[in-house]
């Protein structure tokens, strides 16, 4: 390759695990968690934030916003930051027993080797297709979340609580000493809400340590059309604790609009599968995920934890940001780098429309 023709690349990543220069580190898995990690380094290097949903103390999601060097641990550009993609987080392996699955981004500090943060990307659509045909400014993005991600959750949850010896409640009291099979779920059913009641407990207690999460880059087209809009990208950043609302919220609405727990849908589920991780972490110091996930699937497939439309987020994510994202279109040819668009393999909606706007980087 000729030295003075730029190679591809994405801006602030200097150092990762991946070699932008090849077309597989531009495949569809790849771009979805390396671009919106190189989007948060440019917020940076343009002094913008990213907006903060976290959990205030009345258990509702309120909105702050957050810089990128606090997400990361380590300013974005700095030469001491290594990116490294899906790889696992390993101070939470001591939670967990057998291996720690990986999560999307863990930032490292290059002359310690440390483990800075943890966090899952999702780069979402907006709006999605439950949002598309109402006005603009109820536009949403639907998410889809892996079980992985509610390992990591309670792995967040059990990191806190160990730094908070004074704070470590017991899960499972005697309101839970009945309780022989949970694998049955008309056993389990009624004891949901009480489930709710004590992560809340938890979470009221910790909720001035939550950190950030889950990092969720928004991608603005032209209503349903393939077409980005002008303004067309920012970024929302989820606290563990804010990202818990996701599920628990939608059963309580559950419960108060039927009077109790139906059946266990798979944001029930993902209530059960938290409160046993963080039961088994508070009294063992560890828990099982691989059987708490394998045994407690209620008939459901574990493919996926749950998932949200844009409806239902919509509702903690409303902001000037949904009509009118930070980043301008044009502005992507400041991410891509280096003819980097010509590696892009367009089987996803963003980089199939990237690829197809040549005219972006005239």
């Amino acid at each position: 390759m000729n030295p003075n023709i730029p190679k591809p690349s994405l801006f602030g990543l200097q150092y990762s695990n991946r070699d932008f220069t090849r077309k597989e580190a531009w495949g569809k898995n790849c771009f979805n968690s390396s671009f919106p990690a190189s989007l948060c380094a440019y917020l940076h290097s343009r002094n913008l934030e990213s907006i903060y949903l976290k959990l205030n103390s009345s258990l509702t999601v309120e909105h702050s916003t957050i810089n990128t060097a606090q997400a990361y641990g380590l300013v974005p550009l700095s030469n001491n930051l290594f990116y490294a993609f899906e790889t696992q987080f390993t101070p939470y392996q001591q939670y967990v027993l057998g291996t720690l699955p990986g999560v999307d981004l863990v930032t490292q500090a290059r002359d310690t080797g440390n483990c800075l943060q943890a966090l899952e990307i999702k780069l979402t659509a907006l709006p999605d297709n439950s949002t598309c045909d109402l006005n603009e400014d109820e536009y949403g993005s639907e998410l889809v979340i892996r079980p992985d991600t509610i390992v990591y959750l309670a792995c967040s949850f059990a990191h806190i609580l160990k730094n908070q010896p004074w704070s470590r409640p017991q899960l499972i009291n005697d309101r839970f000493s009945k309780i022989l099979d949970w694998t049955e779920p008309e056993t389990i059913i009624p004891y949901i809400p009480l489930m709710i009641d004590s992560i809340d407990s938890l979470v009221t207690l910790i909720a001035a340590d939550q950190t950030p999460f889950l990092m969720q880059p928004i991608w603005k087209t032209q209503g349903k059309s393939p077409k980005l809009s002008e303004h067309c990208m920012d970024v929302f950043i989820w606290s563990n604790l804010a990202f818990s609302r996701l599920f628990i919220d939608a059963v309580k609405t559950e419960i108060q609009n039927f009077g109790r727990v139906r059946s266990i849908t798979r944001q029930a589920r993902t209530v059960i599968w938290l409160f046993k991780m963080l039961d088994e972490a508070i009294a063992k110091g560890i828990f099982d995920y691989r059987k708490i996930i394998d045994s407690l699937s209620y008939n459901t497939k574990n493919d996926k934890a749950f998932a949200v439309s844009g409806r239902f987020t919509h509702v903690y994510m409303t902001s000037e940001a949904l009509t009118k994202p930070i980043i301008h279109k044009q502005e992507i040819t400041n991410i891509i780098l280096g003819g980097g668009q010509n590696l892009l393999s367009p089987e996803r909606r963003l980089d199939a429309i990237i690829y197809n706007s040549p005219n972006l980087f005239i």
